[in-house]
């Protein structure tokens, strides 16, 4: 039952901004631009805290797949 427990909370709890950055592989940096600029994953902002739910990080890299090289994946060269 524990496993179970901590299997949702790994996979359901919102992630801040440095877990995100590992998640997506990208910098910490990266993402706060992201968020000023846009392009960026969709994310909660729950009082001064930014946290991003893992499905919306897998749903905006998913988007960013691409076949070719003379594809431009959206978002960070637009």
């Amino acid at each position: 039952m524990r496993r179970l427990a901590e299997r949702w909370i790994m996979t359901h709890m919102p992630l801040d901004t440095l877990s995100a950055a590992r998640h997506t592989g990208l910098s910490k940096s990266t993402l706060e631009k992201l968020r000023v600029f846009g392009g960026g994953p969709k994310y909660l902002k729950l009082g001064k805290a930014v946290r991003y739910r893992i499905e919306d990080l897998d749903a905006w890299l998913a988007a960013r797949v691409i076949s070719s090289t003379s594809q431009q994946a959206p978002g960070l060269n637009a």
